[in-house]
């Protein structure tokens, strides 16, 4: 039985909007919408959208966190909000009233870095939840269509979903091919380039220079393609743009949450009954974890720190700015490291050894090992580097001293065999050698 009543929750609402503005914070309006334990991890398996495309892999996520939950091998998150104007958030009803206070001022936290961090900009919040909901109309009518039908769809987006992230990461404008060759006659009409660059390019080739938006170039290369499979080439490259900022901004937006949250329920004059189990619940969502990186605890460390000792307005810098690559290259010093135990390992035959801590030695390497770690860091980046006259496709790998995966990445090249007319090459380093797959 619940300890609170939807009355509750508002009286509580308007103290916390009030306290935040009052505190500078500036965030989309909130709608807050109800559910119980089941409906929460049907939202968590489609990336809490009130309306998403289906495919197999967000059933099976379902089915997994349902039944880890049920078996008490695994909890849900306290709370899940959606980058839109108004931002969308959920609320489980069997969590008390302490936590849902803490849920409200956790999300504002959340909103504001979504409507202020410069990262956030070209996601569209006004119209996102319009965005996915006509998407899944289209990509439903495709599986309806009498010649399409279930089967492609499902194919394609499989294929996809191997390759989402090689895209646009940075937030850069992509030329195409016809910019590009403006581009360059442009440098060789106004004597900007050497004899010797002019007469390596081919700019009448298929490729001008080499592409790191795989999924773009299909889209614009992919003369093979029907109409409706570039429109999902579209919609799952344009869905991979939305939440490639939130994976970029894991512990900052989440350390910025959760240093709301902390300072609201501190000011907001709690009850006695209250205050006590929001210590407790604070506590064990900054904990840190064993073996890995807790980007709550991490991101509220960071942001307590800049407080401290450079006031609140450098976080509201911060949070304005800053990527988790950034943050962690411009403020986390040896001295933090060492205070939240930061160090490297790994697992070899005869078990797991410390490769590196936080001392004068080994500390750039565990503040190097952790950024290689987080948001779209750890996902390799591909380009495709040439298409050869039969019509191969040449894809490289940017190596960064980190060897792949063979066998996964084989199933990922076998993927885009299925979906490019010709065969496609894919070049490595594996244990320093040149790998052909």
């Amino acid at each position: 039985m619940s300890d609170w009543t939807l009355k509750d929750l508002k009286i509580w609402d308007d103290k916390i909007c009030e306290l935040a503005k009052s505190q500078g914070l500036d965030w989309f309006p909130i709608n807050y919408e109800v559910c119980d334990y089941y409906e929460m991890i049907g939202h968590m398996s489609y990336h809490g959208m009130p309306s998403h495309y289906q495919h197999w892999s967000y059933g099976k996520s379902f089915e997994r966190t349902h039944q880890m939950y049920n078996f008490g091998m695994e909890g849900l998150p306290y709370e899940l909000i959606i980058n839109s104007n108004p931002s969308i958030a959920y609320l489980m009803r069997e969590n008390p009233i302490h936590l849902q206070i803490l849920i409200m001022c956790h999300c504002i936290g959340h909103s504001d870095f979504f409507k202020n961090n410069r990262l956030f900009a070209d996601t569209s919040p006004e119209s996102i939840v319009f965005k996915f909901r006509n998407a899944k109309k289209r990509i439903q009518s495709y599986i309806e269509h009498t010649h399409i039908g279930t089967k492609r769809v499902e194919n394609l987006l499989d294929c996809l979903h191997a390759i989402r992230f090689q895209t646009e990461r940075n937030g850069l404008k992509r030329e195409s091919k016809k910019d590009l060759k403006k581009k360059y006659i442009s440098l060789i009409n106004n004597s900007e380039m050497t004899k010797a660059e002019i007469r390596n390019l081919n700019i009448d080739g298929r490729m001008i220079e080499p592409d790191k938006d795989l999924l773009s170039f299909l889209i614009e290369n992919g003369n093979h393609f029907e109409s409706w499979e570039l429109d999902i080439i579209n919609i799952v490259r344009e869905e991979s743009l939305y939440f490639i900022p939130q994976m970029k901004t894991k512990i900052l937006n989440e350390g910025w949450a959760s240093f709301w949250h902390y300072k609201l329920m501190n000011e907001l004059d709690l009850p006695q009954a209250h205050h006590i189990p929001f210590l407790k619940s604070h506590n064990q969502v900054i904990r840190p974890h064993t073996g890995r990186v807790n980007p709550y605890h991490l991101g509220f460390y960071l942001f307590k720190k800049i407080e401290e000792n450079k006031g609140i307005d450098e976080c509201f810098f911060l949070r304005e700015i800053h990527d988790d690559t950034s943050a962690i290259r411009c403020h986390l010093e040896i001295e933090d490291a060492r205070e939240i135990n930061l160090f490297t390992y790994s697992t070899k035959k005869e078990g797991v050894t410390i490769d590196d801590i936080s001392d004068d030695e080994g500390f750039k390497q565990v503040r190097d090992d952790l950024i290689s770690s987080i948001g779209t860091n750890s996902i390799p980046q591909v380009f495709v580097s040439d298409i050869s006259e039969s019509g191969d496709l040449i894809i490289e790998h940017s190596y960064d001293g980190r060897d792949l995966d063979l066998e996964y990445a084989e199933q990922v090249i076998d993927r885009v065999r299925e979906i490019w007319p010709g065969d496609v090459k894919f070049f490595t380093i594996i244990e320093e050698d040149p790998w052909e797959i």
